[in-house]
């Protein structure tokens, strides 16, 4: 048990940083220029572990205090750091400059990094989200360790800094720019020797160096800032405040000079609070508890709770990891990058991502959740991989938090029917984007189905859940209805969605159709397990009736690509032979229906709605894989060397979702959208595709050993290739085609778009346990046996 230590501050301890600089000077030029956030090419993500009580977060329990803030890192910096809600940033970034007889270099653009985990087993595998973080001048002047972590008692990040001259002299500032309250437009700021404090309204934050800066400045930035002061090599601007005005800060605080192969070494707390008193209080506690005990306490080393207690936790993990080839590195830290994604107030609620696409383009001056949300497709892969893993209490949470999130009588501003899952919302259940995606209603049917049968639910509790939540949700997938929430009054038609799994376009998809077959099946039974007679009938009788149509709906015969006979990615009409034009999205053309293949298909197969050997699986397979494509519709991609070949596939032809491929730029740049613009790979498709091939290594019985084996060296080492140092997986890496982008990136390199993605994640977690089981984790046998036997 983890005991909270009572600081007793004195009146001068405690003095207001703001009396302190009343009387000094006040930096000019608010509010500075336009903020935006950081790059989203993240290569480290991590939180505290903090145990449930009774399935939810709260004080008291085996691991103390609750504590509440995140960290992100890329480029070698602290990068997006968030306290309170998992979407709440408070910090854009914290990276030092050095100036040197050369000039100005500043950690990101002008050094290279390298991202390792503090705590490891005897095989290399990570035990914790700390990190050490090492950047190093590209010119061989200096080199910077970082070593970075949470309190997990308090609000608390630590930063352990080790800094090194190379060749010179050379002298170090800590920058920090804060983004309080989520935005970046409206803070304020108070510095002195010993400490900084920046706010907005009622959140606060204070770092706290181990020993005083020997100067502090805060000013705005592009005019006042101490970046912008060092640009002459020296810091002249000792601003104390930003006064009454507020904008886009940042504070730098100056550090002794070094010499040639002088090392300094410091320590910084950056506590938060909704007081500068309670911020202050929580950096104070970090130090009086001495940091390698708060480090201890983190990864939960002897009889600490920690990290530690939830890896030892996972009963499945070390089986899943004797199926990796990278010694289990990547299953170990997708363990760990799956748990640290989940807010620590709303217990269960499991976000997409700990990061902002293109952060680096992306304006800061109005609040951004970015991936930080809930969409119940991620979130059903999420509980699936901790599932799989053998983490009991989580996917529980999950499930118990999914009516928060989904459309009812009390959901704010409904006038229409309810049942479905609100598309995207902040982890509290605010609304955000509110079109109906048909796979995120089925989903959570399907994920309660599986927590059922696997004895996690029990058969009260099922069917509790089944009358309040289940019964609604497989209700709407049989009679749509008309929606009325925001800007949506459409009338939706079951299996016609909305939008599907891209969120671009409606109509007839194979992917949302599989997951809707899905989840009235397996509604079905749990309505016969429940007594309801009627909805079971009702329900399997829609799924059964949906099953029938899906090639006369979606695959077409005279499609322009191989024989002209396959699954198309979606059909707004039910015909999928008449050429009908795609919705226009992401800048893109509006390409003919039959011209744009998507993996979608093999969905169908993952879910047990058509066997792997299924003719019309079979003929779309050449399509999906035909490289010989022009680049504008080709999906599939390889990776490395020849007769080593990794594959890798994109969403869909014509996508539009990434880097323009012309000039380079960031997606969406200012709003506008671009003809350039194309997506990329996304690496989760290759541990789809080792699904379905393992299916098919299944058709005639259990697969063999060198099927197993296969798979493994090509679809388990693809996805562990596509792993950056910090062994983060990202939603896309670079495929080669076009501008390489400002950040000149390499083949198969993750790209800002967002890093680490949990859904890659949990594929690759859910490919290794599949292996491991000899059948696909996430088959339905009732599926199964009615429609692909």
């Amino acid at each position: 048990m983890r005991t909270m230590k009572l600081l007793c501050l004195t009146g001068a301890a405690s003095l207001a940083l703001s009396t302190v600089a009343a009387a000094q000077s006040v930096a000019p030029g608010a509010p500075g220029i336009a903020p935006n956030w950081s790059t989203a090419a993240k290569t480290g993500a991590g939180a505290s572990y903090e145990a449930y009580v009774d399935g939810q977060y709260r004080d008291g329990g085996p691991t103390g205090a609750v504590s509440k803030v995140w960290f992100s890192i890329a480029d070698g910096v602290l990068t997006e750091t968030m306290y309170g809600l998992i979407h709440e940033a408070q910090i854009k970034a914290l990276r030092f400059a050095v100036v040197t007889p050369q000039g100005l270099a500043l950690e990101g653009p002008d050094t290279t990094e390298r991202t390792e985990y503090l705590h490891t087993d005897a095989e290399g595998r990570p035990l914790s989200p700390a990190y050490r973080v090492t950047t190093r001048d590209k010119n061989g002047r200096f080199e910077i360790q970082k070593q970075i972590f949470t309190d997990p008692d308090r609000n608390a990040l630590v930063l352990r800094v080790t800094i090194k001259s190379l060749t010179g002299q050379a002298t170090p500032y800590l920058l920090l720019e804060p983004h309080i309250a989520n935005t970046g437009i409206n803070d304020r700021g108070v510095v002195t020797r010993q400490a900084f404090h920046a706010w907005e309204g009622d959140t606060h934050l204070v770092l706290k160096p181990s020993q005083p800066f020997t100067a502090a400045s805060v000013g705005f930035v592009g005019v006042s800032d101490g970046l912008t002061d060092l640009k002459d090599g020296k810091m002249d601007w000792t601003y104390a405040s930003t006064g009454e005005e507020s904008g886009n800060t940042m504070m730098t605080g100056a550090l002794p000079s070094l010499r040639r192969g002088q090392t300094l070494t410091r320590d910084f707390v950056i506590g938060f609070g909704d007081s500068e008193a309670a911020a202050q209080a929580a950096a104070d506690g970090s130090f009086a508890t001495g940091l390698d005990e708060v480090l201890a306490r983190f990864n939960g080393e002897g009889d600490r709770v920690g990290w530690e207690d939830y890896i030892a936790s996972l009963t499945e993990l070390p089986r899943l990891a004797a199926q990796s080839t990278d010694g289990g590195k990547l299953a170990y830290a997708s363990a760990l990058m799956l748990k640290v994604q989940e807010d620590r107030t709303h217990a269960g609620a499991l976000i997409a991502s700990l990061s902002n696409p293109w952060g680096d383009t992306v304006d800061a001056s109005k609040s951004s959740t970015g991936y930080k949300a809930v969409w119940p497709r991620d979130f059903y892969q999420v509980a699936m991989a901790l599932a799989a893993m053998g983490d009991k209490e989580t996917p529980l949470a999950a499930f118990n938090y999914l009516p928060q999130v989904q459309v009812g009588p009390n959901t704010p501003g409904n006038t229409g029917v309810g049942g479905w899952f609100l598309q995207k919302t902040h982890v509290d259940g605010e609304l955000e984007w509110v079109a109906v995606q048909l796979d995120q209603t089925a989903m959570p049917i399907m994920l309660g189905y599986r927590l059922w049968k696997m004895g996690w639910l029990s058969d009260a509790q099922m069917t509790q859940h089944y009358n309040a939540m289940l019964k609604p949700a497989a209700d709407f997938l049989v009679d749509g209805g008309k929606v009325g929430l925001l800007w949506n009054d459409a009338e939706i038609k079951p299996p016609f969605t909305q939008q599907e799994r891209w969120e671009e376009q409606q109509g007839y998809s194979p992917s949302s159709t599989a997951a809707i077959i899905a989840g009235l099946t397996v509604a079905a039974e749990m309505a016969r397990a429940s007594g309801d007679a009627t909805g079971a009938a009702r329900y399997q009788a829609a799924a059964d009736d949906y099953a029938s149509k899906i090639e006369a709906t979606m695959f077409t015969t005279n499609g322009d690509f191989g024989d002209g006979r396959y699954f198309i990615r979606i059909t707004q009409n039910a015909n999928p032979n008449d050429k009908g034009p795609m919705g226009v999205a992401n800048g893109q053309v509006a390409a003919p229906e039959d011209r744009i293949i998507d993996g979608g298909f093999l969905e169908l197969v993952r879910y047990g709605v058509r066997r792997a050997d299924d003719p019309h699986i079979l003929s779309t397979l050449p399509v999906y894989d035909d490289q010989s494509l022009e680049p504008l519709y080709r999906v599939r991609y390889d990776f490395g060397p020849e007769g080593d070949k990794t594959p890798g596939w994109r969403r869909y032809g014509v996508d539009g979702y990434g880097e323009d491929w012309q000039t380079g730029a960031n997606y969406g740049v200012g709003g506008e959208m671009s003809p350039g613009q194309r997506g990329r790979v996304w690496p989760f498709f290759t541990g789809e595709r080792g699904h379905y091939e393992l299916a098919r290594a299944s058709v005639n019985g259990t697969p063999s050993a060198a099927d197993i084996a296969a798979i493994r060296q090509t679809y388990v080492r693809g996805m562990e290739r596509f792993a950056n140092d910090g062994l983060m997986l990202a939603e896309q890496v670079w495929d080669g085609v076009g501008n390489p982008t400002s950040r000149d990136y390499k083949l198969g390199q993750n790209t800002d778009s967002a890093t680490p993605l949990a859904w890659t994640h949990a594929e690759y977690l859910k490919l290794l346990r599949s292996l491991a089981d000899g059948k696909v984790w996430d088959n339905y046998e009732p599926v199964q046996s009615r429609y692909a036997r």
